[in-house]
């Protein structure tokens, strides 16, 4: 049983296909003229089969689904009515050359340079707001990285009975007066010249000597006896040495020529603290391991990339720099200058020394590492070598660099007391 869908169809068809043929033709007399279709002014400019349709439709009211179904299957979109297109007149005066063609004719669709989109990449990169800039995959190590799950309770036991075992032994054998040699060493210095100027610059000389020439010994060194027992033979001669240069400082911060005062300016205080608490968040990366400074887990050569190495290579270069400017603008003396120029001067070694080191450790990698990085602040960073991370303020929210500021706060308020303990040691 055919549908009346079909039946429609098929007879829309044949009388499209009839009235195609005879088209050209002369009317025959012997025909009946059909009577004009209802609604002629909508179905005069329509194709034969559409305009069949219509009327049918009009014809006979039953049938207006089916002829809806008809209208849609026997009209190809091709046999729809075009409007003509208008023409439009151009208001442009004739060319004087009419036989000259420019050699890249004028489009709406021609490309646009990209050097403004560069543009846009590069400063949207710097600041790390656009989405559509990759992530550079890390070559060196995720610094302050630290994963509770991986901590080993037994670990950090181990790490608080090694460092009182060393406080203890460091107290011993040079902090106190009685049984260490800590004032012996100062002695010697000060009989050498009468000027703490030069007392100061000697302290740091050595100091820096013993530090940086173990520090290029460590591969050699580690061959030898190992990481656990090089680290200790590290810190056991550094850090006595350390301390007599901190105590000596605080001892004589006021000796020598007075340069300058500034500790009236009412700002000036407020300027050298945040310098002051700015610089540790620098100063102390070695915080990222601490069961490796203690030996508790194997010493390594670290390769950081991220976190405040996007800001610098050498943060502790760069916080040593705002310590020592902070304190000499404070003291203002001859000192204070004397102590400043010494560090200073040490962590510049320390920055050639250092990468010199990671080369010869890393190769490539450090290589590629110093590419991203930079030596001086944010040097990379505004030249476009250092893409921040979109979310670049999570690398600093974790437990290292909370414990250095817990650690600098503490260190502020402590002054009076570590002052009162450098002085009973009359060093």
């Amino acid at each position: 049983m055919v549908s009346p869908a079909a039946d429609s169809y098929t007879f829309s068809a044949n009388k499209s296909k009839a009235s195609t043929r005879k088209h050209n033709s002369p009317p025959d007399s012997s025909l009946p003229v059909p009577h004009p279709p209802l609604y002629t002014p909508q179905t005069q400019n329509l194709p034969p089969s559409l305009s069949l349709s219509l009327s049918l439709s009009d014809t006979h009211p039953h049938t207006h689904t089916h002829m809806a179904t008809s209208i849609l299957l026997s009209s190809p979109f091709s046999s729809l009515p075009h409007l003509p297109k208008p023409k439009i007149i151009s208001s442009r005066p004739p060319p004087i050359f009419p036989y000259l063609k420019p050699s890249i004719p004028f489009s709406s669709t021609r490309q646009l340079p990209l050097k403004p989109l560069r543009i846009f990449r590069k400063i949207s990169a710097v600041g790390g707001s656009d989405a559509s800039v990759q992530e550079e995959p890390l070559v060196g190590e995720d610094s302050a990285e630290f994963d509770l799950a991986k901590q080993k309770i037994s670990s950090w036991i181990y790490f608080t009975g090694i460092l009182g075992v060393v406080l203890l032994v460091l107290d011993v054998a040079w902090i106190d007066n009685s049984t260490g040699y800590g004032k012996v060493f100062i002695d010697a210095l000060s009989g050498v010249s009468d000027s703490p100027e030069v007392v100061m610059i000697l302290l740091i000389l050595i100091f820096a000597t013993v530090h940086s020439g173990l520090a290029s010994l460590r591969d050699t060194g580690e061959k030898l006896i190992g990481e656990r027992a090089f680290r200790v033979l590290f810190a056991g001669t550094s850090l006595p040495l350390a301390v007599s240069t901190v105590v000596y400082f605080i001892n004589h911060r006021h000796d020598g020529v007075q340069l300058w005062q500034l500790q009236t300016v009412p700002w000036i205080h407020h300027l050298v603290g945040l310098s002051n608490f700015i610089s540790f968040l620098f100063l102390y990366p070695s915080t990222f391991n601490l069961l490796e400074v203690a030996a508790v887990d194997k010493p390594k050569m670290h390769l950081w990339e991220s976190g405040i190495m996007r800001i610098t290579r050498h943060p502790q270069m760069v916080g040593q720099v705002m310590w020592c400017l902070a304190h000499t603008v404070w003291i203002g003396n001859s000192v204070a200058v004397a102590a400043s120029i010494g560090l200073i001067g040490h962590h510049l070694f320390g920055v050639w020394n250092g990468d010199r080191r990671l080369a010869i450790r890393y190769g490539e990698e450090f290589e590629v590492v110093k590419s991203r990085t930079s030596v001086i602040p944010f040097a990379a960073i505004l030249d476009g070598r250092q893409k921040l991370p979109k979310h670049y303020y999570k690398e600093f929210i974790r437990l290292p660099y909370l414990t250095i500021t817990a650690l600098t706060l503490g260190a502020y308020f402590a002054h009076p007391l570590m002052q009162a303990a450098s002085f009973r040691l009359h060093w």
